[in-house]
């Protein structure tokens, strides 16, 4: 199951690699109770997510009703999905008559929210990641409940602290961040009320060849352009083992609903980051900025140990990226913003 391949040839390819289950998640797969439903299922993650849920599924033998709900605003997304088998049902998660007549579901993934565009648009993202979520909580008080949070509710800590942990303070930054505070509240205040199971996923940053930090620096690197190494430091995890992971958390849901961080061991560099694609294009990095002392990290330590580790190394990913950018395929054209320290994403 975990041998990859050494080159990503196409987006049907990398779809692949996305949505391939562990069998660990095949395993929960084959004794989790019930069916699942996706909100917001065509964003980022959503597409493939669902993909290796059914995926895990299939390969366990079992036939679980796989419902993903969304606007579906890139049409494409809706027909991928129903080719492979999934469900769909297109509409406003934000409408509650819409909301409160979906089917009711023992398993659930939150992922519906909004990050970029928050600035000018705050009424929106906080209806977006605080109302909805409140009203999901109230919708689907008897399901079990994975919903995507984010690293940015911790505020910057020190870089050889090892990145914040699930024990410490929020103190998110920003607007965007705040809403996603909220967000965690909203759940909290649902699984508090009703005895739901709760699990918020803290994820930062999760990527692909497509998009994502390592896209970020390497486009700037192939095209000249200066790279800001003032946030200094990233945390990063492949998509594919973010969503095997965030899948296998159904396992870690409770009441009350607690967090958990999902991100990589390591503590990426940016300058060495930038200075390794510059190796492999042969360009010299135009780096700008001085390291700051602090960063937005994060410590998936109690994921390691109570979930598991990601089954893709940095290193692997780093070259798939260069080798996806130097060939001029596909890019999703949404950068992260990671290096912003002020929280307008």
């Amino acid at each position: 199951m975990d041998n990859y391949p050494d080159h990503i040839e196409s987006e049907e390819a990398l779809e692949e690699v996305l949505s391939r289950p562990s069998s660990k998640l095949i395993a929960l797969m084959a004794q989790l109770k019930g069916d699942i439903i996706f909100l917001g299922v065509s964003g980022k993650m959503g597409i493939s997510m669902t993909c290796m849920a059914k995926r895990a599924c299939e390969e366990a033998g079992v036939d679980k009703r796989i419902l993903g709900v969304s606007r579906f605003s890139e049409s494409g997304n809706k027909s991928y999905l129903e080719e492979r088998g999934i469900e769909i049902l297109s509409g406003d998660l934000l409408d509650p008559a819409f909301l409160n007549a979906l089917p009711d579901f023992k398993n659930l993934v939150h992922l519906a929210g909004i990050k970029f565009g928050t600035q000018g648009n705050e009424a929106n993202t906080w209806a977006m990641n605080v109302w909805l979520p409140g009203m999901v909580a109230e919708k689907f008080k008897n399901s079990r409940i994975v919903a995507l949070s984010t690293g940015c509710v911790y505020p910057l800590v020190n870089v050889e602290s090892g990145g914040s942990v699930e024990s410490d303070p929020a103190g998110p930054v920003g607007e965007y961040a705040q809403s996603c505070l909220g967000r965690e509240r909203a759940f909290e205040y649902g699984s508090e009320k009703h005895g739901t199971s709760v699990v918020l996923i803290r994820l930062n940053y999760s990527v692909e060849t497509r998009y994502g930090v390592l896209v970020d620096v390497a486009n700037k690197v192939l095209n000249e352009q200066p790279v800001d190494v003032t946030m200094g430091f990233a945390n990063v995890i492949w998509q594919g083992d973010a969503n095997d992971l965030i899948l296998r958390c159904f396992d870690l849901a409770s009441s009350p609903a607690h967090s958990i961080n999902v991100t990589g061991p390591e503590t990426l560099s940016i300058r060495k980051l930038a200075n390794q694609f510059g190796e492999i294009f042969g360009k010299k990095p135009n780096i700008i900025g001085t390291e700051q002392p602090n960063a937005l990290l994060s410590n998936a330590g109690n994921l390691f140990e109570q979930i598991g580790k990601p089954r893709v190394s940095l290193e692997q990913v780093i070259g798939w990226t260069a080798e996806w950018i130097c060939s001029g395929k596909r890019l999703l054209g949404k950068p992260t913003h990671f290096e912003a320290r002020d929280g307008n994403f």
